[in-house]
């Protein structure tokens, strides 16, 4: 009993982390709340580097999906007349704690976040960034499941690698 409760207590320090990040990363990007693809930004940069290793399972560029993800930023930016630099609202303090409220997401972040359990409950690992990359193979639609194609990786290549590396986790 004690370790379950001892992973949950991980589980939740690494779903703070991983908020955290997607929060200034959006900030970063001039966006008030996360989207999935500031999620999967973050869970590449997650210490546990399962995120990472399902990238290289599959000889896909982590970078390489960051300036796609960049790139479709600036571009929807740009066909609504806006300059990309221009909108990016570096240095501000996060939307929580300007507004004294709890965390809060865009509706793929939102959406990212209720799969979890589930995903998790499939292949209960520790929480980890392979879990989110699994999470967000399922969002073809998305932002962060868009620039997936943008740097030539099926989402569900990435779907089965992300299960790889959490079954390697369990062995």
């Amino acid at each position: 009993m004690f370790a379950k409760l001892k992973q949950r207590w991980q589980d939740m320090r690494t779903i703070a982390d991983l908020s955290k990040d997607a929060e200034r990363r959006a900030l970063q990007a001039g966006q008030q709340h996360p989207g999935a693809e500031h999620y999967a930004l973050a869970a590449l940069d997650l210490a546990d580097g399962s995120a990472r290793r399902v990238f290289q399972r599959i000889g896909a560029d982590p970078e390489a999906y960051r300036a796609a993800l960049a790139n479709r930023h600036a571009a929807a930016l740009s066909a609504m007349g806006l300059d990309a630099a221009g909108a990016v609202g570096a240095g501000e303090a996060p939307a929580a704690a300007v507004a004294g409220k709890l965390f809060d997401a865009q509706p793929s972040g939102q959406a990212l976040m209720q799969t979890l359990p589930e995903v998790q409950r499939r292949l209960p690992a520790p929480l980890c960034g392979a879990h989110i990359l699994l999470a967000v193979a399922g969002m073809r639609l998305s932002a962060a499941g868009r620039a997936l194609g943008a740097i030539n990786v099926d989402p569900q290549v990435l779907g089965r690698a992300a299960e790889e590396e959490l079954r390697a986790m369990l062995a």
